[in-house]
């Protein structure tokens, strides 16, 4: 199961919530631990939003010689 992460837009708290496939729809209300509002909205990851810029890491083992 994902983890996603929301904003309330009632007191503007961050939290985490483990969110199943099967149970997870956008017009589902996720509840705010704060205040216990339904106003929030899932907000995007870091991981998602970077992109792939190409630049550092590779698949293969280190002297694999892959360039």
């Amino acid at each position: 199961m994902p983890i996603y992460e929301y904003k309330c837009q009632e007191c503007e708290e961050t939290f985490d919530k483990l969110v199943s496939f099967l149970n997870f729809s956008n017009k589902d209300a996720i509840e705010c631990p704060g205040c216990g509002s339904d106003n929030t909205r899932k907000m995007m990851s870091a991981f998602a939003s970077s992109g792939n810029s190409g630049s550092g890491g590779s698949c293969g083992p280190v002297g694999s010689g892959f360039s």
